[in-house]
């Protein structure tokens, strides 16, 4: 089985929002890392080079394929903030359409620019999204 390649890092968070090379999205990657504070009560730390976290959790397919994943994150991307809804979006449908412009995935969440989005009902999916998956898994790490 391949080792999963977004795991944790021991790269300092604040260190890696100041090496954002647009001001907006450095900006804008400051504001999310209250958001999500908000939101979930955990600490961030970085996955992979490019993933801020929050918390943990393990997760096991019947195909057997087991990991660690993140219960909640970010990353300030070029083109849009990809915010990370581990839950996925089904039970959003009222939310999505108070939040703003956006697009989604399965369990990513494209926002061109957050000042067009309203973060309190960001903050309020994302901890949804975090109660969630804590509900369903068994095994959640204290990050």
């Amino acid at each position: 089985m391949p080792e999963a390649k977004t795991k944790p890092t021991k790269v300092s968070v604040t260190g890696f929002i100041a090496s954002v090379p647009d001001e907006r999205r450095r900006a804008e990657a400051r504001a999310m890392l209250k958001v999500m504070k908000a939101a979930t009560g955990k600490r961030p730390r970085m996955w992979g080079p490019s993933i801020v976290g929050y918390g943990s959790y393990h997760y096991k397919y019947a195909s057997g394929h087991e990991g660690e994943c993140f219960l909640a994150g970010f990353s300030p991307r070029k083109a849009a903030m990809t915010v990370y809804i581990t839950a996925g979006f089904k039970e959003f449908g009222p939310l999505l359409k108070k939040l703003g412009p956006h697009k989604k995935s399965v369990s990513c969440l494209y926002l061109k620019r957050l000042d067009g989005n309203d973060l309190k009902v960001l903050e309020q999916m994302i901890r949804k999204s975090v109660a969630a998956v804590e509900k369903r898994v068994t095994t959640l790490t204290s990050t």
